[in-house]
């Protein structure tokens, strides 16, 4: 295909040299004929690249969402988790800056399905684990029927009990329709988040019926792994048509519109449309041109001296850097503090985030982009809308600080046994008179709700003397703990779970919905700006390695580092450490919702007021550039009048000068 490309277009050179009254007719057919299977190519080629997009963005919309239960299912703290969602970016770190380079001279159709072949087969091995780790085992009084009434307080024999019991239960398109495709897959990722959390994590090996717990008990674990065997099959299945398409695809339509030009500009003069073959030949030949390795990686550092030598690249790497550093760790753990400050189940919180958010996110791009086009701003322009939008975005963002729910009250963690708040937390709080007659484990997490609406850690410690039924229904009497504060003399009981949060924490969310849509539209609005501010910031030459750099530059110091740091001083907010069989520390049961807040809104404000700096500094290197090329194009008009009139002067003083010479590029110049 590339030779028949190359003779079309020697053929077209050789015959655009010949006479204006010489029409080449027999060149109409071919290219009519070479039209349809470029654009057949081309169609193929956007879709295909349109798939990927999306089963790449599903992938990564997916591990958003699954984040508290891989932290539930394998006890691990927030910090691990966070680098294993930075670990994504990581195999990008190891390709993109020589693919970016490189690539516009390779073959990029099989550069591309190869990407999607390792990134198939690196999303199937996620869900390996979960088939080599056994059955999920949570911690849970059990008793052995439901006739037979059981002393939680004997805590040593019914955790025999209830192991016991546990084990024998489990057995035209062009790409603005890529981006959006783009935006599509995290919304069905997070969507598919939302199924796969309401499936239990063992279903198909365990009988359902005999779990003790609910999608709305913060011990459940979903099918996690599920969607990530749908998510690597995608990416192997996006990979196949990559391998049938051409190295080049562009070089077939170039040679139909140089041809076109060419019967275009046959009405005009001979030296002109000599003007026109001989540009398009150093064109030609200048595309075609191929490059050694070696010349190519000569060339690195020079490229990247002058990238970084652009103070308005540079600003806006660096602004864009930081601003993804609050955006990708408030996303990663967005799905943990609604979960955590509005009480909601995993499939709940995904499937608002997948089906709100997100839209909001794409609807804001759009806006950015139609603004853009319609008002026809210029590039002084387009960062004054980026720069808006980050403003108002993250002071919208301020109204969450006060958009929050209290502490649920967990006797000894959040409350005292008497009701009072806590000062401190310590460990040795969970004991009390009580529950000192019980032989309770301090480090179990079986919580339930007293019916005085407070949550005691395990119904030994609430100091329940009987229980009856089994699972999920089973009811705890005679709890000592929970008859303090109701002023009743051990005749109190309790269910199992959490209690949960009251009406006014139901509102809050709904409100903290409605500031997270309009925060997220006014802060993607400026997407679209910010895009074509860095592609026109830079010469044509640069584009694909500055998009290359920049691409770099945002999983370096952005993808990677945040979720880690993010999660580190979110581990800083547990009130309650679960721990391992093994005796190690294990996921976090119970967080201070205030702690949580601060520390999970506040970073996120300090990186954005950090990247609003940023983009006024880089508004004023615009400003001044801006300046001085109005300048520069008043001398040049001055100095073109001045040089018409000496011409002027000079041809009529030289009448004869003219009719004797012919000015070969007037034509051409006008």
């Amino acid at each position: 295909m590339e030779n028949s490309a190359k003779e079309n277009t020697q053929l077209f050179f050789t015959k655009s040299e010949r006479p204006m009254n010489r029409t080449p007719f027999k060149s109409q057919p071919s290219i009519s004929e070479g039209k349809q299977p470029c654009c057949g190519e081309l169609k193929v080629f956007l879709c295909a690249l349109s798939f990927v997009y999306f089963a790449k963005a599903l992938s990564e919309g997916y591990l958003k969402s699954t984040i508290t239960q891989i932290e539930r299912r394998f006890e691990i703290p927030t910090s691990l988790v966070g680098v294993i969602d930075g670990s994504f970016e990581i195999g990008n770190l190891l390709v993109i800056t020589f693919v970016s380079y490189f690539g516009a001279k390779l073959h990029r159709p099989k550069i591309i399905g190869t990407g999607c072949l390792i990134m198939g087969v690196g999303t199937l091995l996620i869900a390996i684990p979960h088939f080599f780790m056994g059955h999920y085992r949570y911690e849970k009084f059990s008793p052995s029927n439901s006739t037979t009434a059981i002393s939680p307080c004997l805590q040593e024999h019914n955790k025999k009990i209830a192991f016991s019991v546990l084990e024998k239960s489990q057995s035209k398109v062009n790409t603005g329709c890529v981006q959006t495709v783009a935006i599509i897959g995290p919304i069905f990722g997070f969507l598919l988040g939302s199924m796969c959390a309401k499936l239990y994590v063992d279903i198909g090996f365990v009988n359902l019926d005999n779990l003790a717990i609910t999608p709305k008990d913060t011990q459940w674990v979903g099918a996690w792994w599920l969607g990530y065997l749908i998510a690597g099959t995608l990416s192997l299945i996006a990979a196949v048509p990559f391998w049938f398409l051409p190295k080049s695809l562009l070089t077939q339509r170039d040679t139909n519109l140089m041809r076109l030009e060419s019967r275009k500009d046959s009405i005009s003069s001979s030296e002109k449309s000599k003007f026109i073959v001989e540009n398009s030949k150093e064109y030609h030949i200048h595309y075609q041109e191929r490059v050694t390795m070696l010349e190519m990686a000569r060339d690195f550092l020079p490229s990247l001296k002058r990238l970084f030598g652009n103070p308005v690249y540079f600003l806006y790497l660096c602004a864009s850097t930081v601003q993804f550093n609050s955006l990708f760790g408030m996303v990663t753990y967005k799905p943990k503090y609604i979960e955590q400050q509005y009480g909601q189940s995993s499939s709940k919180t995904n499937f608002v985030i997948g089906l709100i958010n997100i839209p909001a996110v794409a609807f804001g791009m759009f806006s950015g982009g139609l603004v853009m086009k319609k008002f026809r701003i210029t590039l002084f322009g387009a960062s004054k809308l980026y720069l808006g939008s980050l403003f108002f975005g993250y002071l919208l963002l301020l109204s969450l600080f006060a958009i929050g729910c209290d502490n649920s009250d967990v006797a000894g963690l959040s409350i005292s046994y008497q009701g009072t708040r806590q000062v401190s937390y310590y460990e040795q709080a969970l004991l009390s008179d009580c529950n000192s007659g019980c032989t309770c484990s301090q480090t179990e997490w079986d919580p339930i709700c007293g019916e005085n609406g407070i949550t005691y850690v395990s119904a030994c410690l609430a100091g329940c003397q009987s229980s009856t039924g089994s699972g999920k229904n089973t009811i705890f009497y005679n709890c000592t703990c929970i008859g303090i504060t109701e002023s009743k003399s051990g005749n109190s009981s309790g269910i199992v779970g959490r209690c949960q949060k009251g009406n006014d924490c139901s509102k809050m969310f709904l409100y903290f919905l409605v500031i997270s849509v309009i925060t997220s539209y006014t802060l993607s609005v400026g997407g679209i700006p910010g895009y074509i501010l860095l592609l026109r910031s830079i010469s044509p030459h640069f584009k694909s390695f500055a998009l290359g750099i920049y691409t770099l530059a945002i999983r370096v110091f952005a993808g990677i580092p945040a979720p880690i740091y993010f999660g580190v001083l979110i581990d800083t907010t547990c009130l309650k450490w679960g721990v391992k069989k093994c005796g190690y520390q294990g996921a976090c049961r119970l967080y201070d919702s205030y702690t949580f807040r601060y520390i999970y809104l506040g970073l996120t404000m300090l990186l954005g007021t950090m990247s609003t700096f940023l983009s006024i500094a880089m508004l004023f290197v615009l400003k001044r550039r801006s300046v001085s090329e109005n300048g520069n194009l008043e001398n040049s008009k001055d100095e073109a009048m001045e040089s018409t009139s000496s011409k002027k002067e000079h041809l009529t003083h030289n009448d004869h000068i003219f009719e004797t010479f012919y000015w070969p590029g007037k034509e051409t110049e006008l």
